[in-house]
């Protein structure tokens, strides 16, 4: 008879958080502050140190001792993390944190562990219309945790479990064989979260969906002294999950569940302490996501339209969380418009400011509904309000633009050149024209003298740059060509020259 497979996964992620006061104390547009200055001048890293001591002290240390224990103890014992970059930074800026990776890399030693990708900076650019932001934080990711633990991970967790065909797609051709979603009801039509999946359109990825009532059952209402089942222990527990249909169940939690969300006095170490030995009475076993996928065949496909992306966040399951006002598509919109001009840019100080603005928390604050869901946004917000999370998230990036339009001379809309490649500022155009008659590039010494003598590129700087003296002298070297040939190198030269002044 073949054993019931329990998956017991943890997200691992703290967000860089933002200062509060940067609108309200005019902190908005000061000259004197350098691109390299731009993190403490923006984030509030006093805060952090703070958050991430006291999680450590209550959570991190605590619940990772338990685990080692356990995997040492028990044979049978296995469970998944998915731990972000920015968590993994903070780790490494914080003297406690070096202990707490080293922990991970024992973990990953034991083989009884699985680390997952996600997107570096558990950002919502896997929503982006462009694929490649998405896939370069996921890259990033994946040699976070050849560095960190010593592999590549073949299994792939999106922020927050978003997702839709197109996600699984992309995850597929990255090379993944598996990926976590949700167990949502409107996808599953009645079936089952407990089983292996196929992805609309995928030939080789499997889909675990997440079991969020057992989830929640611990995540939220473990120390809820008003639910009907409190309280609750390992053993009752291990009953229900022997008692629940299917092949395979996942458990997927925050990490913090263990002596932040449930301090040490609600019996929470103890519950996990006790989980192994209780499971095990049973006929289940734990495994992690990449056995089980080997283990099991899909038993059906499940299709995410697009517009119907789900996510494990609140009861409605969707993008709403993050983008479900006019505040958070406002601050969502405006930073992945600014995508290319920094790209353009160059400067990866400022491409790094920019990926930390997208972290999925700093929308998650702007969070407006009420209810149970409404309490715990508020609870992991450093906010008053969700208007005040607006306010100082909306005022940072347009510090942000500010500076970057100084920068890279930003135009208004892009020069497009024939083969449908687009630059959006002067830096972008000088980098560009480097690489015309190389590979990439549009022919050579004839295609940057036609865009000349067209006027094509004065015409561009003057209207969308709006740099007037640019824009002549520009114009006279269209004048001098005709006097004066230049070969394709030289051509480059003297236009970069003129318009990086």
């Amino acid at each position: 008879m073949t054993k019931k497979s329990i998956c017991l996964a943890f997200e691992v992620h703290q967000p860089f958080r933002l200062r509060k006061d940067f609108f309200w104390n005019k902190q908005m547009f000061k000259r004197s502050v350098e691109v390299e200055d731009l993190f403490d001048y923006y984030f509030f890293g006093d805060k952090d140190r703070e958050v991430f001591e006291k999680v450590a002290r209550k959570c991190y240390r605590p619940t990772n001792e338990i685990i080692l224990r356990l995997v040492d103890e028990y044979d049978e014992f296995k469970a998944a993390y998915s731990v972000s970059g920015v968590f993994v930074e903070q780790c490494e800026r914080y003297g406690s944190g070096r202990d707490i990776l080293e922990d991970f890399r024992q973990l990953a030693s034991s083989k009884k562990v699985e680390f997952l990708d996600q997107t570096y900076y558990h950002s919502l650019v896997g929503l982006y219309e462009e694929e490649g932001e998405f896939i370069e934080q996921v890259r990033m990711h994946r040699e976070l945790m050849r560095d960190l633990v010593g592999y590549e991970p073949s299994f792939f967790e999106n922020t927050e479990l978003l997702y839709n065909n197109r996600i699984a797609r992309l995850a597929e051709e990255m090379g993944y064989r598996g990926m976590f979603a949700e167990g949502v009801e409107r996808v599953l039509s009645g079936r089952s979260p407990n089983y292996v999946y196929a992805p609309m359109n995928c030939k080789n990825l499997k889909v675990i969906l997440r079991d969020y009532p057992l989830t929640d059952d611990v995540g939220f209402r473990f120390s809820l002294k008003s639910w009907e089942e409190y309280p609750l222990n390992a053993s009752k527990y291990a009953s229900w999950l022997d008692a629940t249909e299917g092949q395979c169940i996942s458990i997927f939690l925050d990490y913090e569940t263990f002596g932040e969300h449930h301090w040490e006095d609600t019996g929470i170490f103890e519950f996990l302490r006790d989980l192994p030995s209780e499971v095990l009475k049973y006929e289940m076993e734990f495994s992690t996501p990449s056995e089980i996928i080997e283990k099991y065949k899909p038993v059906g496909e499940i299709d995410v339209r697009n517009l119907e992306t789900t996510s494990w966040a609140d009861v409605e399951k969707d993008t709403s969380c993050f983008v479900g006002n006019t505040m958070q598509w406002a601050c969502y919109e405006y930073l992945r418009w600014l995508e290319p001009y920094v790209k353009e840019s160059k400067d990866e100080e400022l491409l790094k400011i920019w990926r930390y603005l997208g972290i999925s928390d700093h929308l998650y604050y702007m969070f407006t509904v009420g209810g149970a869901s409404g309490e715990v946004h508020s609870y992991f917000s450093h906010f008053e309000k969700p208007y005040d999370a607006f306010v100082t998230l909306f005022s940072v990036i347009h510090d942000f633009d500010a500076r970057l339009r100084r920068r890279t001379k930003r135009a208004e809309y892009p020069f497009v050149f024939r083969n449908g490649e687009k630059v959006w500022s002067l830096k972008g155009l000088c980098e560009y024209i480097k690489k015309m008659g190389g590979e990439g590039g549009e022919g050579g010494e004839d295609a940057i003298k036609g865009y000349i003598e067209r006027g094509d590129f004065e015409r561009w700087i003057r209207e969308s740059v709006r740099e007037e003296k640019i824009a002549e002298e520009v114009g006279n070297l269209s004048l001098r060509m005709g006097k004066q040939k230049y070969d394709a190198d030289v051509l480059r030269e003297r236009l970069c020259a003129i318009i990086s002044k």
